[in-house]
């Protein structure tokens, strides 16, 4: 441990500990430690993203770390998002190095990870070591580090249009949330099933949502949604009203 500090925002204030000292920090509630720019002719996409884990909006720097961040989202495990978290400082033996991580990200049962997206046809030798020197360090805290590069474009494009209809808003009326899972107890088509329930205009909304959530399934990773995609039970424990 004593051969990696940590740079990082705590309570507005800039701070650098040692990583024994600073271990500890909650960071999936720290600032982040550089800002998200956006520059004409750049070639990376920074932006907001609204996190309904957090009910906040967390930074990224490109678009494959906004589809991560979409992912963490519907992540149920996951009840903490924050990028950017700190600068990871070490001595590779013959200079200073230092290296931000994406995401940190807090479990459900208080378990730390720390992510970092990069697609494998950009990885080069300074980020490897990058990569490899974090893995050390959390290994040595306790922590999981992964390292995610670009997920399945099926899978994905799907995803980005369930996660239109993240917010809870989405899935009601309540009494229209419980009749899609009792129609879709047996599985049917996506568009029949939400006709039997009521008007499209205001059942496909409430279908998104439980299939972002969970609530319903589908072959996410097969084809994209269409009207003819099964669609199924996984399990109703109800909405708050």
């Amino acid at each position: 441990m004593s051969a990696f500090e940590l740079d990082f925002f705590e309570s507005g204030e800039r701070r650098r500990q040692p990583l024994g000292l600073g271990w500890s920090t909650r960071f999936e509630s720290a600032d982040p430690v550089r800002e998200f720019r956006w520059a004409k002719g750049g070639g990376s996409f920074p932006g907001w993203y609204y996190a309904v884990t957090t009910g906040n909006h967390v930074g990224y720097e490109s678009w494959l770390e906004r589809d991560r961040l979409l992912l963490l989202d519907r992540d149920p495990l996951v009840v903490g998002i924050a990028s950017q978290p700190f600068w990871l400082h070490w001595h590779d033996g013959l200079r200073k190095r230092r290296h931000a991580p994406d995401y940190f990200v807090r479990l459900a049962d208080g378990r730390a990870r720390v992510v970092d997206v990069r697609a494998a046809d950009r990885m080069d030798e300074p980020t490897r070591e990058a990569f490899a020197a974090t893995r050390r360090a959390c290994a040595a805290v306790g922590w999981e580090f992964e390292w995610v590069g670009a997920p399945d474009p099926v899978f994905m494009a799907n995803m980005r249009w369930l996660g239109r209809y993240r917010r809870t808003r989405s899935g009601r009326p309540v009494d229209v949330a419980a009749r899609l899972v009792e129609v879709f107890r047996d599985p049917a088509p996506l568009w029949s099933g939400a006709e039997r329930v009521g008007d499209r205009l205001r059942v496909l909304p409430v279908l998104f949502h439980l299939l972002w959530s969970g609530a319903l399934g589908a072959d996410l990773e097969g084809e994209l949604l269409g009207t003819e995609s099964l669609v199924w039970a996984k399990g109703w424990s109800g909405w708050a009203s």
